[in-house]
């Protein structure tokens, strides 16, 4: 049976403010994370398939590619060009950098096109140097900070998720649905672990506001990867994102076991 999520009790039955746990950077966890990223991104559990993943979602931000969404108009893509331009010079994507800095902030895809794509899709499956800047860029720009602010939140390891999960779709930014957002509007309505708050109750404040969020772009308004994911996960009392997990985003099922 679950813990109660009104009492923010650990699986293990011990009531807490917060649960000390393995976070999100052991590599097991870093392997369910990327999973269940992976089904809201690319409706699969083969997260290391979509590598080569690359589309124009209709979302305003250009290209979609990679592991992680990279964006042409959000910059994030770029930066996985020019770091493995910096790795590997005269790669099959160095030639489409300036055009990649020319539409950074637009939906434009001049200059890039079918050619821009065959050749992300080609580097992905043939460079191994390729595959490992896609990882190093998600660890940099997604993992590694969103771990890094929820531990100082005191959060464990489904909150370090839904810190990833959230900086992975709204990005860093400054802009009222950027992460940075969501959790100052989380934290008006619920104290944070680190100072005295309860974890549970912390966490729903900050799913609330992070639904809040993705409604506020009608391509992210389909909120099941909050709803039927990590909403499901935390009302189990599920703090440690312990296998076995079920889960649904965009109707379809997922199981981890």
């Amino acid at each position: 049976m679950a813990d109660s999520p009104s009492r923010g009790v650990s699986p293990g039955g011990r009531a807490s403010r917060t649960v000390a746990a393995v976070g999100l950077d052991d590599p097991a966890k870093k392997e369910i994370a990327m999973q269940v990223v992976s089904s809201a991104e690319n409706s699969s559990l083969e997260w290391r398939d979509q590598y080569r993943y690359i589309e124009d979602i209709g979302d305003g931000r250009g290209y979609t590619a990679g592991i992680v969404g990279f964006c042409s108009g959000t910059g994030d893509m770029l930066g996985v060009v020019e770091l493995y331009t910096e790795r590997a010079p005269g790669n099959l994507l160095a030639p489409f950098l300036p055009a990649l800095r020319e539409v950074d902030g637009t939906d434009s895809h001049r200059g890039l096109g079918s050619r821009f794509t065959a050749a992300w899709e080609k580097a992905a499956v043939n460079d191994p140097v390729f595959r490992e800047v896609q990882d190093d860029e998600r660890d940099r720009v997604y993992f590694d900070p969103a771990v890094e602010q929820a531990k100082a939140d005191g959060l464990g390891t489904l909150g370090q998720f839904a810190y990833f999960d959230a900086l992975v779709m709204h990005g860093g930014g400054d802009d009222g649905a950027s992460f940075g957002a969501i959790r100052r509007r989380a934290l008006a309505s619920a104290h944070l672990p680190s100072r005295g708050g309860d974890e549970t109750v912390y966490l729903h404040a900050y799913l609330d506001a992070r639904v809040w969020a993705m409604r506020q772009e009608a391509a992210h308004s389909d909120t099941s990867r909050v709803d039927t994911a990590q909403r499901v996960f935390l009302r189990n009392g599920n703090l440690r994102l312990n296998p076995p997990l079920d889960w649904r985003v965009y109707g379809d099922s997922y199981h981890i076991g």
